[in-house]
C-alpha cells in the first residue's frame, strides 16, 4: 500500500469576502507525480500556498497532513526542514546572488559538505547552462534559466515532496520541453511531485494522477492519462 505524503481535507481559503478555495480534498502518495490543472483564478496557487504556509493574512480552514503530521501552526521554515520544497510561480530566485550561491541556499538545512558539492555537480550536469554561468548573478539570467535554477535550488534540499507552481509560465516552447524533461526525470528518480500547471496537455502526459480545479472547487480527479481522452477535459483545457 502506498505511503501517503500529503493529504488535504476540506480546504477552504477566504480573502476578505472572496472564497478562493471552497472545500477541496486531494492527496499525494509517495513516488507519485500528481498534477493540479485548471484555468487562471481557479485557486491552484492559493492551494499550494496554503499547503506551504505562505499565504498572506486570510482565513484558512480544513485539515492538512504532511508525512502524517498536521501542518497547522507549522512554519514554512519548519516544512522545509521536513523536506517539503516549493518552486513558486515567478521562480523567486535570489537575484543578487550568483547561481552557485542560490544552489547553496537550497541546501541550507543540510551540513554534509561533500554531498552538497556532489549535488551541485549533479544539477550542473542536468543544466549545463547554469554551470557555464555559475558565478553570474541570478537576476541577469533569462526566464528559462531562472526556472532551471529555481528547480535545481529546490532539489538541493533533497525534498520528500516537491511542489511546482506553473513551471512553464512565460517560457519558450523549447524551454518548456526542457523543463518537462527534467520534471519527468526527477519523478523517475522517485521524488514525489505536486505540479500546478497551465499547460494541461504536458502536465497530464507527465503525471500519474490529476485533479481539475474550477472556481475554487475540485471538479474532476483520476488517472491522468484517462483525462487526456476525456471529452470535457479536451474541450475545456486541451483546445480540442
Amino acid at each position: 500500500m502506498a505511503t501517503n505524503i500529503l493529504k488535504v481535507e476540506n480546504l477552504k481559503v477566504a480573502y476578505g469576502g472572496i472564497q478562493a478555495v471552497k472545500g477541496i480534498n486531494l492527496e499525494v502518495n509517495e513516488g507519485e507525480l500528481v498534477t493540479l490543472i485548471g484555468a487562471n483564478g481557479a485557486g491552484k496557487t492559493t492551494t499550494l500556498k496554503a499547503i506551504t504556509g505562505t499565504l498572506p493574512q486570510c482565513k484558512v480552514e480544513g485539515e492538512m497532513h504532511y508525512l502524517g503530521e498536521h501542518t497547522k501552526g507549522m512554519t514554512s521554515f519548519n516544512l522545509v526542514k521536513q523536506k517539503l520544497a516549493m518552486v513558486p510561480e515567478g521562480r523567486g530566485v535570489f537575484t543578487r546572488m550568483s547561481i552557485q550561491e542560490n544552489l547553496l541556499m537550497g541546501a541550507y538545512t543540510r551540513d554534509d559538505k561533500a554531498g552538497i558539492a556532489a549535488d551541485i555537480d549533479k544539477w550542473f550536469g542536468v543544466f549545463p547552462r547554469l554551470k557555464e554561468r555559475a558565478a553570474q548573478m541570478a537576476g541577469t539570467l533569462s526566464g528559462g534559466e531562472q526556472q532551471m535554477l529555481a528547480m535545481a535550488r529546490a532539489l538541493m534540499s533533497h525534498p520528500k515532496l516537491l511542489l511546482l507552481d506553473e513551471p512553464s509560465m512565460g517560457l519558450s516552447p523549447i524551454m518548456v520541453e526542457k523543463i518537462f524533461e527534467v520534471i519527468r526525470s526527477v519523478s523517475a528518480q522517485g521524488i514525489t511531485i505536486l505540479l500546478v500547471e497551465q499547460n494541461a496537455k504536458l502536465a497530464l502526459e507527465a503525471a500519474h494522477r490529476a485533479y481539475v480545479m474550477d472556481s475554487g472547487l475540485v471538479t474532476m480527479s483520476g488517472n491522468a492519462r484517462d483525462m487526456l481522452d476525456d471529452p470535457k477535459v479536451k474541450a475545456a483545457y486541451l483546445g480540442e
